[in-house]
């Protein structure tokens, strides 16, 4: 592996745009298929009970997988700026303390979240018939966080490095794993959510262990020694500077759809929360191009922007929204024209069908909506404005979303449909915050990595 990864800051924009994002994307679907398989399996062999387990239960876990995401965004976007600027040092040190902090964090919050999940299930006011399966999901998965964590943050650093091949190959492994084990732990142990936990933390510490030994023996810049497990004060500022509010953004996003799990149980109890989980499944295929060509613009941003070509940047978040945009358009006629279709392959059962099928009708309208807020928001992060679209986030999730599903599912009675309207509402009105942001101009200021002297550059020889 090259010492100063892949450069996205030369070549053809395009092409490095689309080389980099397949990768990305197929990376996104793996991991789609991974998810999927928790839901496919459990409904198809626990019933509506267990699936209701594995949504409840998944919901709490996505907080903090959604955390460590957040972070190492930050962390893929300072080291995407080390590369194209060419700072040997600063990415070593960056690589380092991203790698400590997460340590130290997966270990606080397991511990953390062991005593608080039974409080946390009763807020949600989980069903009754679906709480032993929601509590045996959430026990195994968090405990085991510092693979969840670990995985995320290696996969990171990697493509901050313009690296989104490894990665994938990874997650591919880890997949075809979860798949056999929970077919194995939930078809014929009958271990129904709880199998399903298992198999997903298993296979997660399997793509961990991966990442380590590919970086091991490519001379990558952590050992992995004890004496490696250091944090550098500066580095820890502005991974927390660029990070922390994406974190937050990630954690307001999740917690957000905590509380819509609350509302969807008030308005239909277990067979809406297995409805909706399902469709969540089905949805992380759906906006997974658009999540990819995001990500995408943004390690690129950062490495152009890094190297003073805000022209490529623009470039690449022009590109991203064009391809996501034709993506999205084709999946939101496949889901209006086969909705009930759609549903069926989670299950069988006619209450569950009925509730997916209401709330996809409404929900689809969002993907005419994400191309455009998701790429343009990956493209701010590359520059370091990760305060703006924490901002736009919370807008979205909580000033917006949460009181609209409340309002159309609960107090205008519109039910498990009017859940699914809120969606669309929110994602429409915090884009207008982005719009208004990229027509002040502020998105120019590059606000991570202002001027490299020749002290701070270790340049390629």
């Amino acid at each position: 592996m090259a010492t100063m990864g892949n450069n996205l800051s030369e070549g053809k924009v395009l092409t490095k745009l689309v080389r980099f994002a397949l990768p990305f994307l197929a990376t996104n679907l793996v991991q789609s298929c991974y998810n999927v398989a928790d839901m496919l399996i459990v409904g198809n062999f626990s019933g509506t009970v267990g699936m209701s387990g594995v949504n409840i239960g998944g919901q709490v876990t996505m907080i903090l997988t959604f955390l460590v995401i957040g972070l190492s965004m930050g962390a893929t976007v300072l080291i995407g700026q080390y590369v194209g600027a060419r700072n040997q040092e600063g990415l070593r040190k960056a690589t380092a303390t991203l790698i400590t902090l997460l340590l130290i964090m997966a270990l606080g919050l397991t511990l953390l979240m062991l005593m608080l999940k039974g409080p946390i299930l009763r807020l949600i006011k989980t069903p009754a018939e679906s709480y032993g399966e929601s509590d045996r999901y959430l026990t195994i998965t968090v405990a085991g966080l510092v693979f969840i964590f670990g995985y995320n943050a290696f996969s990171a650093i990697l493509r901050g490095m313009g690296d989104s091949k490894h990665p994938f190959y990874f997650v591919l492994i880890a997949c075809i794993t979860n798949v056999i084990l929970d077919l194995l732990f939930v078809a014929a142990f009958k271990w129904s959510a709880f199998g399903a936990a298992l198999a997903t933390i298993i296979s997660q510490a399997l793509s961990m262990f991966l990442c380590i030994v590919y970086m091991r023996r490519n001379n990558f810049q952590f050992d992995f020694k004890r004496s490696s497990f250091k944090i550098d004060k500066d580095q820890l500022i502005l991974i927390f500077k660029i990070g922390l509010p994406t974190c937050i953004q990630n954690g307001v996003t999740s917690i957000s759809f905590l509380f819509i799990t609350g509302i969807v149980n008030m308005v239909g109890g277990v067979s809406a929360s297995a409805a909706v989980g399902a469709m969540s499944k089905f949805n992380s295929f759906g906006i997974m191009p658009t999540q990819a060509m995001s990500a995408s613009i943004s390690a690129m941003s950062a490495q152009n922007i890094g190297a003073n070509r805000m022209d490529r940047a623009i470039q690449a978040c022009r590109i991203g929204i064009v391809i996501s945009a034709v993506i999205t358009v084709i999946i939101f006629i496949l889901v209006r024209l086969f909705p009930a279709q759609i549903m069926m392959i989670f299950g069988d059962d006619p209450e569950m069908i009925m509730m997916g099928v209401s709330f996809l009708r409404a929900f689809s309208v969002e993907f005419l909506i994400i191309p455009f807020f998701f790429c343009i928001n990956g493209f701010l992060i590359g520059g370091g404005h990760t305060l703006f679209t924490l901002i736009t986030s919370v807008v979205s999730s909580v000033v917006l979303r949460v009181p609209v599903c409340y309002i159309f599912g609960v107090v205008l009675g519109w039910g498990i449909f009017g859940v699914g309207l809120g969606y669309p509402a929110a994602v429409g009105g915090a884009s207008l915050l982005v719009i208004g942001f990229l027509l002040s101009g502020r998105w120019k200021h590059n606000a991570v990595i202002h001027r490299h002297t020749p002290e701070q550059i270790e340049k390629e020889p």
